[in-house]
């Protein structure tokens, strides 16, 4: 289970994410007030995808899917 949890972002896969990340986390904050269930899936969204760039790690990669950055 280590090895699946390895990081796996360079820098541009980590500004990326951080940047989608940001992106919809405050996309979410906007809508939250009037579509509730939308605002908590885009902050929910936002939040994972910081933690990715954080972490240096992406799901989709260490599932074994190529990505570009």
């Amino acid at each position: 289970m280590s090895r699946f949890f390895k990081p796996n972002l360079n820098f541009r896969g980590r500004m990326a994410r951080g940047v989608i990340g940001t992106l919809c986390l405050v996309a979410g904050i906007v809508i939250a007030g009037d579509y509730s269930l939308w605002g908590l899936l885009f902050v929910a969204a936002g939040l994972f995808a910081i933690f990715e760039a954080v972490a240096r790690w992406c799901v989709v990669r260490a599932c074994g899917v190529r990505t570009r950055f």
